[in-house]
């Protein structure tokens, strides 16, 4: 989307029944009919059975009592009752998915609602799609009570730009010689080939990977794309699109839900309640993410990138094709044309005045550039809707008229950015892509807490915030307010694990603290740490950093010792994802893997795999990224202090999430190593032992270290 505030695609889903899972679109933009009061629900009643003490799961399938597990399962039942949130904080082993899946799936099917889970990682939807759903019908499978619920479906949300419309296919291969140049022929027709055998028909099972350019004119993502033109039978949207409601559990990532909820969600389709459709209730798993995920998507964005493919999408000039070389003439071509070179006219004076020297760039006044793109894109709009209005009612019509929508929202979209209006938000410009080479113009809310107020606690429906870490300092006030939560309930129930018999904490207290000056010793130090605690554990360790560039260093030194001692060694950054790297992590069992952010959270290497996780640096922002820095000034003009009330809570929730990789299960053993000596000399050093769930530790230093690390 290119502007915070469009209007909402139409999503794809992935159904399961009983047996097993099948691909869904969801057309979120469909008006329904305002639900009637819903029937009561057994939830709380069923819910109480099911995690009681010798209750249903224990006594059915042999699963230890939890009693935190059963207080988390009654509080979201009695919050989900009475269409109330709630936060809650479990630690690793309560089993928070079960704790919030049942009760949740018991009231979606007695009350034919549908509940959204929301997740910030790819690992836990793969969770609860392969582990968890199953176990919740082997659940239901325990007694003639529970059995109405069994045959609940689920569906997993993506977007609906992945899906290839058959429809548009066959339109395309009829026009291939206005719309493609001859050499992207070829790729039509092993799309269609793939069609004729696809189940699904989603892009990434094609391999190798199709053109962006070639599936824009094929993919669901379009007008082109509706009941009044696809058969229901053939095309993969239309077939899915049938059974979409039939969902009781609907699973999302966290990006994908903020771009609904942006561009309307519920209160579009004039639900007075719900947050995506009407009167559903959400549940948001890693909660400690929403905050960060919700500022990237309450805001504007605009790349050279996307400006480019939205007009060539039209017409290309060098390869004279396009959507306008078929239904246009000369003066609108050259209109696409004339926008193209004042696209790339706009964007490469914001990269040559703002982007030469830095990547990323506040822009705090408008005047900081022409609008050279406003009266293109004004004229195309204008030759475009023109030029629709030249068809009767119909597919060329509506695609013509989508077209010059999405030019509109692009032209507001650049309108917004310019004035730098609005002082609630913050403005910039950054370089984006693989090399660097993408002009993009952002904001992003200061304060995200009212939008989030607005959006999701505001909707009447029940929205809960659960995750292993929404405390700092067992202090929960902190998530509340960044969330606008102030006056929601909040508990929090602690691990059951032993982490006093099975943790171990290190910490060194002789690496330099950070400064210009002992950079070079500071890496030195470092780099013989990490050497020393990763070839002294047997089984894998998890090296977690704070920049690439420390990162890169010590793997250089360090990687010649893993070789040599036959120790796998993988680092991110050369290519691998990182659901990559952590299966094979798992399967190795003895493999060192350096990460840096994405890799301080939501990895889960259980057992003798990750037997040691080493903390190189305090996870700390440095305030340069303008949202960051905006966030800082204006706390500070409240009188606040900055560094108490944002830069610590976010790190202390960071370490808490890097020091949770560790112990996974309960046999799980394994060490912490610190290699941070302000936990040692800092004031708030103290804060960071107290986010681990063991608090006692051993001072290492390069002296005594021999001694006292004992794995």
């Amino acid at each position: 989307m290119a502007a915070g505030k469009g209007r909402a695609n139409i999503n794809c889903a992935r159904i399961a029944g009983a047996d097993g899972f099948r691909f869904l679109m969801i057309g979120l933009n469909d008006t329904l009919d305002a639900p009637p009061p819903p029937p009561p629900s057994r939830a709380p009643e069923l819910t109480a059975r099911i995690f009681e003490e010798g209750g249903w799961l224990q006594d059915g399938l042999s699963l230890e009592h939890r009693p935190q597990q059963e207080q988390m399962a009654r509080a979201v039942a009695a919050a989900m009752e009475h269409d109330e949130s709630l936060l809650f904080e479990a630690g690793t082993g309560v089993g928070k998915s079960l704790a919030y899946l049942l009760p949740g799936i018991i009231r979606a099917v007695d009350q034919s609602r549908q509940m959204i889970v929301s997740t910030h990682t790819i690992a836990l939807q793969e969770q609860l799609e392969t582990k968890d759903l199953p176990l919740c019908r082997r659940v239901f499978a325990l007694h003639p009570e529970l059995e109405p619920y069994a045959t609940f479906k689920s569906a997993v949300l993506v977007g609906k730009a992945n899906y290839l419309c058959t429809t548009r296919l066959a339109n395309a291969l009829r026009d291939k010689n206005e719309l493609f140049p001859t050499a992207e022929h070829s790729e039509l027709q092993r799309i269609a080939a793939w069609a004729e055998t696809s189940r699904d028909g989603l892009r990434h099972e094609l391999s190798p990977a199709v053109s962006p350019e070639v599936w824009e004119m094929v993919n669901a993502d379009s007008s082109g794309c509706s009941r009044k033109y696809c058969d229901c039978e053939k095309c993969f949207y239309q077939k899915a699109r049938a059974r979409l409601r039939s969902a009781n559990v609907i699973i999302v990532n966290h990006s994908l839900l903020f771009t609904h909820i942006n561009a309307g969600g519920a209160a579009e389709k004039g639900g007075s309640r719900g947050v995506l459709f009407p009167d559903d209730f959400v549940v948001l798993d890693e909660g400690h993410t929403v905050p960060e995920v919700a500022t990237e998507h309450f805001g504007l964005r605009l790349s050279s990138y996307g400006t480019e493919r939205l007009l060539k999408y039209l017409y290309n000039p060098r390869t004279k094709r396009g959507l306008l070389q078929k239904y246009g003439g000369p003066t609108e071509r050259q209109l696409v044309a004339d926008a193209l070179e004042a696209s790339h006219q706009f964007f490469t004076f914001i990269a040559e005045k703002l982007l030469s020297k830095q990547p990323i760039v506040r822009v705090r006044e408008e005047g900081f550039a022409e609008p050279w793109l406003d009266g293109p894109l004004l004229a195309l709009i204008k030759a475009t809707r023109t030029l629709a209005d030249r068809f009767d009612e119909g597919r060329e019509r509506e695609e013509l008229l989508e077209q010059a929508g999405k030019l509109k929202t692009y032209q507001t979209t650049l309108r917004q950015f310019l004035s730098v209006a609005d002082d609630k938000f913050v403005y910039w410009a950054e370089r984006t892509g693989k090399r660097h080479t993408i002009v993009t113009l952002r904001s992003a809310p200061i304060d995200v807490a009212p939008y989030l107020r607005e959006e999701l606690l505001g909707r009447g429906t029940s929205v809960v915030f659960t995750s292993a870490t929404l405390a700092m300092g067992g202090q929960i006030e902190p998530y509340q307010q960044r969330i606008g939560a102030e006056e929601v309930r909040a508990e929090i129930v602690h691990s059951p694990f032993d982490f006093e018999r099975n943790m171990k904490v290190y910490v060194a207290a002789d690496v330099p603290l950070p400064s210009p000056r002992e950079a070079r010793l500071a890496i030195d130090v470092l780099t013989d740490y990490v050497e020393f605690c990763t070839t002294r554990v047997a089984g894998g360790s998890l090296v977690l950093f704070t920049s690439y560039h420390d990162m890169r260093q010590v793997a250089a030194a360090v990687e010649p010792v893993y070789s040599k001692a036959g120790r796998p060694f993988l680092i991110q950054g050369e290519g691998t994802s990182r659901t990559e790297l952590t299966r094979r992590m798992r399967e190795l069992g003895n493999a060192i893997l350096f990460g840096t952010e994405s890799f301080w959270t939501g990895i889960d290497v259980p057992g003798k795999a990750l037997e040691q996780v080493i903390i190189t640096r305090l996870p700390f922002e440095v305030p340069t990224h303008p949202i960051l820095e905006a966030r800082t000034e204006w706390v500070r003009d409240r009188g606040g202090n900055p560094f108490a009330e944002l830069t610590l809570p976010d790190a202390l929730i960071k370490f808490r999430q890097g020091a949770g990789r560790l112990i996974r299960t309960a046999t799980d053993r394994g060490i912490i190593t610190i290699l941070d000596s302000r936990v040692l000399a800092k004031a708030y050093g103290r804060q960071f032992i107290e986010c681990l769930p063991h608090q006692e530790y051993e001072r290492l230093t390069r002296d005594n270290r021999d001694d006292l690390f004992h794995p």
